[in-house]
């Protein structure tokens, strides 16, 4: 026969991520006490997290059957159908939510979560007005928790998917006041920080601190590692237009040179050449090393490493890049054996950007 510190024992163990566990101390309590609500929550809890969306909706509901004004055992539905993407219904179920405990930030905000998932999955015409519901409830759940660092995340998440991105802003520094683990806050006020990269001097320096920030704080979150691997794949994407540039200044001083020329004839071609090469990867790389300050490097680098749509973008830059300044240096040599490596290789450029891009965005993560 079980006690209440069996429960207790649950809780332990679900705290510690052994759901199966937990459910099962749960499920030998109920075999005595089939009517305990408080438990059937918890049992429902459990098999939520074992991934067993069914199982915790049946305990849930048999929980309600038995304490209908259960508070949390409403909360808990709503998560469990966001879980199974029955949108509507979580809908409904939090407005019941709303309607037990109008006074409870909670409420409130598992409706906003609810109506802004609805908002995602919905037809066109409706995702305006659903969003505008979410942020109005998220608003709800910030004034009735003002503490609650999760309630202003949804007012930013909200906020941002209206394109109120000032709001967002102020809220996800909100939440991060109050929570600064916050991974999700991180990411999305990176995301902010990104879109006024030319228009804020290090802008793009703070985005990337965030998400190696988000990336950190939860190893097992894709969305912030995803925002690195597009960040390093921008800067090698953006290298090579320097590369472009290094490749024509170095066809030009080439042809320029009149054949049978001595290293005379060859020498102010050649350092015309050279001049405009080194210089243009010089103050590409001055700016990077602006942009990109040495605590960023290494994460942007062990990223890009496990990355193949940034090794081929970089790798097709960098040989462009190598080919530019063996063609000034191999400039007495038969100019057809030259140029026949240079225009694949500049084609191999153009052609790498569209399939690295469009095998990075394959990438993301589909939630």
């Amino acid at each position: 026969m079980t006690t209440p510190n069996a429960l207790l024992r649950a809780e332990a163990l679900y705290d510690t991520g052994r759901y199966e566990q937990a459910g099962a101390l749960v499920a030998q309590h109920l075999a005595t006490d089939p009517e305990d609500a408080d438990a059937l929550v918890l049992l429902a809890r459990c098999h939520h997290r074992a991934g067993d969306g069914q199982a915790a909706l049946a305990a849930v509901d048999q929980a309600l059957g038995a304490r209908p004004e259960l508070l949390m055992g409403w909360l808990m539905r709503v998560q469990i159908l966001l879980g199974l993407k029955r949108f509507p219904e979580a809908e409904t179920t939090a407005r019941r939510a709303v309607a037990i405990a109008p006074q409870y930030w909670g409420s409130h905000y598992a409706l906003g979560t609810a109506l802004a998932e609805h908002a995602e999955h919905a037809e066109h015409a409706r995702t305006p007005m659903l969003t505008f519901e979410a942020y109005e409830a998220a608003r709800a759940a910030v004034s009735l928790g003002p503490e609650e660092d999760a309630a202003h995340f949804l007012v930013g998440l909200t906020a941002q998917r209206r394109g109120d991105h000032a709001t967002a802003q102020r809220a996800y520094e909100a939440a991060l006041r109050l929570n600064p683990q916050s991974s999700e806050a991180h990411n999305n006020l990176s995301l902010l920080r990104l879109r006024r990269r030319w228009f804020r001097r290090g802008a793009w320096t703070q985005a990337a601190e965030g998400f190696v920030a988000s990336a950190a704080l939860d190893i097992d979150d894709r969305k912030a590692r995803y925002n690195l691997e597009a960040m390093a794949w921008n800067t090698a994407a953006g290298a090579r237009w320097v590369a472009l540039v290094g490749f024509v200044a170095s066809a030009v001083a080439v042809v320029s040179i009149p054949d049978r020329a001595t290293w005379g004839d060859a020498a102010v071609p050649l350092l015309l050449g050279a001049a405009v090469l080194v210089g243009a990867w010089t103050g590409w790389a001055v700016w990077m090393s602006r942009r990109v300050p040495p605590r960023l490097r290494r994460p942007l680098l062990l990223v890009a490493r496990n990355c193949r749509p940034v090794l081929f973008m970089a790798g097709s830059v960098g040989l462009l890049g190598l080919y530019s300044l063996a063609s000034l240096a191999l400039w007495s040599f038969d100019s057809g054996v030259v140029s026949g490596f240079g225009t694949p290789l500049f084609w191999g450029v153009i052609i790498t950007y569209w399939v690295s891009r469009s095998a990075l965005n394959r990438r993301a993560p589909k939630d």
